[in-house]
This record gives C-alpha cells, structure tokens and sequence, in this order.
C-alpha cells in the first residue's frame, strides 16, 4: 500500500542534503575552470581535458557506488551508512582540491589538477548516489514526489547562492589568494560534511528484507536499466539540460569579466539569478500539478534558451542593467528547472519495477542517472576550455576579438540549441499521471 504523507520534518531531513550537494554542483561548474586558469595557472585547453578526465572517472564510479548500495543491508538500511562515513572524506578533499600546491612544473598541475578532481569527485559518489536513492523509498505517491522534491530544490537554492556568489567574496577575505581559495575549500567542504550528517540523522528508510536485495549480476543489472523506455527517454533529456546549463555556469565569470570589464558583478548577476529561481521552484511544483511534470519541464527549456540568444544579441551593447534582468528572466528558467526531473525518475524507476515483476534497484537507474548526466558536464567543460584556447583566451589579460567571440558563443547560441534538444526530446515522454496511476493499479494485482 502506498506511503503515508510525509512529516515537514522528514521532508526538510531529506531536503538539507542538497543544501551542501549543490553548493558543490554550482561551485564546480561555476568555479573550477576559472579558478584552474586564472588560479592554478593551467592552459585553458589543459584545465578543461582536466575536468573532462576527473568527470569522466566520476561518471564511472556513479553506476559502480550504485550497485553497491543496492546490494548493502545494514542497521541503517541501504543508503544512509554511505552519508555518515562519506561525510569527513569530503570535506578532506574539498579542501585538498582548493589548496593550490607550490610552483610546479604545468605538466605536474595539470596531473595534481587530474588526480585531485578524481579524488574529489569519488567522494562525491559515494554520499550522492545513495542519497538520491533514498527518493522512492520514503514514498510512492505521484504528486508527494513533487513535494520531496520541492523541499530538496528549495534547500539546493540557498546551497546554490552559496556555491556561487560566496566564493569570490570568500576567497578576497584573504591577503593571499592561494590562502583565501584553500580556506574557502575548507569552510565549504564542512558545510558539505554538515548537511550530509544532518540527513543520516533526520531520514529513516523503510525496513528491508533479504528478498528485497537485487540478485542480478552487474551488467544484467544495467541491460534492465536500459530497456526502461521511459527512463531512457528522461535520461537523455537531463544530459542535454545539464549540457547546456554546464555552459553557462562555466563561461559567465569570464562574461562578466571581459565582456563588461566588471567581474565585480559576478556575485549579482549569482544572486539575480538564483533568488529568482527560489521564488520560482514552489510554483514550478503547482504549476505541475495543474499541467504535468513534463509540460513544467518543457517550460524551463524554453526560458533559458531564449535568454541565452537575447544575451547572445544584445548583451555586448547593452548595459549592465540590461544583462541583470535577463538573469532574473533566466532565474525562472532554472526555478522550472529543479523538480520536475527528479519527480520524473522516480516515477520511471517504479515503471522499470512495475515490469520486472518488482524488483527494485533504486541505486542502478541513479547510478546510471549520474553517470549520464556528468559525462555531459565533462564534455561540456571540455568544449568550453577548447574553444576558449581556439578563440586565443589568455587569462587575466586584453582578450582578442576571437577570444571574445568564443565568450559570445559560449553563453549563447551553443547553449540555446542544447536546451531546445532537450525540450524536443522530452516531448517523447508518456509516462504522465494517468499512465503512472494506471502502472501502479497494475502493480498492484
């Protein structure tokens, strides 16, 4: 029978995890490829083929972290004893990754860059699979699911603020900016660590039986993952969205640096941009309810593109006033953009249990989820440093015409087209309330 509703003090338990995950999200993809050219002193070109090999590990390990706790029976359950030993690893290697090393030679930062990013992204793994995993064990109603996860996202908004506009004012606290990025790596990573022990203890997951462990091997494990057409579908769908969100996190410091010569605005434009999306996450969960999950998420796409090309039209003519709306425009965007998927998974997951007689493997379709979603961050990283090194980006110097061009492209069209892929794709998605409502009446006969 299904769950019952859940207690705002279970939600929040939940919810205050993401405080800490996305302020690691936003702090990587906002931060990391400026802060490994312009801190670290590596080549544009060689910092992104450094991101792309560290998520390209990170995305290994996802399907790997998620076969494991599938298959973990403890006191705690399945999940939560990955959060309360994962908790110091994390914090250890926020702030290993954040403490540039001395004067080396660039083929020696670009491999402490590598391995330091693999390290960080391993840790990383081994507390957010689990915890995303937790989704659809604490309940199975359609629309509670939106709920969860408007609590989750409206918790990942302040994490989001924190990982974007407190780094700069962070590290300038500082007379050294070696000092100032590694002290901030520590304060983060700590608030990282918290938020992951405050949900060990303020989530319980339901009882499990040893018939409730998958007994599939690896690959036949993942052979299932992949027949699920919905999720399939929603899998593809996310890559693209974090594709083209990945660009624009990862270009606007340089935007507002060399395009408006005031990197000074980088926290505002941060801020504009996420205290808008706060606002917007509740009514992107009422919203669902009154045209669909996958309307809802439709809807994100189209804003985001669109500002990108308003951005990429007018921005460079514009004022600065001009580009701080347009971050308020695309803060509904990205409002839209939180709940909608993640109240999407559950529901393909239960479809992929539905017709496998009822098995369930929570932590395989998020493994593979994680897996999928950065492989696209990676790439996008890694085309972001390409072009930034064909268009001729030297850090902290003139840029030339083509470095500027590269800028323009960036954080306008490149993104734009990916989103409205995605807007397309999603288009294909059946599995709405009806269907799903329908699914679990079958479920349970």
């Amino acid at each position: 029978m299904p769950h019952p509703r859940l207690t705002l003090r279970q939600k929040l338990g939940f919810g205050i995890f993401d405080l800490g995950g996305n302020m690691f999200f936003t702090l990587m993809g906002f931060w990391t490829l400026k802060y490994l050219t312009d801190m670290v002193g590596i080549a544009a070109a060689w910092a992104g083929i450094a991101v792309m090999v560290g998520k390209a590990w990170d995305a290994v390990t996802d399907p790997v972290m998620g076969y494991i706790s599938d298959r973990t029976r403890t006191r705690w359950g399945r999940r939560r004893p990955y959060l309360l030993f994962g908790a110091l690893p994390m914090l250890l290697t926020m702030w290993l990754f954040f403490t540039v090393p001395p004067a080396v030679s660039p083929v020696l930062l670009f491999l402490w860059a590598m391995l330091t990013l693999m390290l960080l992204n391993t840790a990383a793994t081994v507390i957010n699979i689990p915890y995303s995993s937790l989704t659809p064990e604490l309940t199975d109603d359609y629309h509670e699911r939106s709920s969860l996860n408007g609590y989750r996202f409206g918790c990942a908004v302040f994490g989001t603020i924190i990982g974007a506009a407190a780094v700069q004012p962070l590290t300038e606290l500082f007379s050294s900016p070696r000092l100032g990025w590694s002290v901030t790596g520590l304060i983060l990573g700590a608030v990282m660590a918290l938020t992951t022990l405050l949900t060990f203890f303020g989530t319980k997951e339901k009882a499990h039986t040893a018939a409730d462990i998958p007994t599939e091997g690896f690959f036949s494990t993942y052979k299932g993952v992949f027949s699920n057409r919905p999720y399939v579908r929603l899998l593809f769908t996310y890559a693209l969205h974090i594709m083209g969100i990945t660009f624009l996190q990862s270009i606007l410091a340089y935007y507002t640096e060399y395009i408006y010569r005031r990197p000074d605005i980088t926290p505002l434009a941060m801020m504009i941009l996420l205290l808008t999306a706060m606002v917007f996450i509740p009514v992107s969960v009422l919203v669902s309810k009154k045209i669909g999950k996958k309307r809802t998420y439709q809807i994100c796409f189209a804003i985001i593109a669109s500002a990108c090309m308003i951005i990429y039209l007018f921005g460079q003519n514009s004022g600065i006033g001009f580009f701080l709306a347009l971050m308020a425009y695309a803060g509904i965007g990205v409002g839209f953009s939180y709940v909608a998927p993640y109240a999407m998974v559950p529901d393909a997951i239960d479809y992929g249990a539905v017709k496998a007689g009822g098995e369930r493997k929570e932590g395989a379709y998020y493994g593979i989820w994680t897996f999928i979603s950065k492989l696209g961050t990676a790439l996008s990283v890694f085309v972001s440093g390409a072009i930034l090194s064909l268009g001729g980006y030297a850090a902290n110097t003139e840029q030339t015409g083509a470095a500027i061009s590269a800028i323009r492209l960036l954080i306008g069209p490149i993104p734009a087209l990916i989103l409205l892929g995605a807007m397309v794709v999603i288009q294909f998605y059946t599995l709405d309330e009806g269907a799903f409502k329908r699914l679990m009446g079958q479920g349970k006969n």
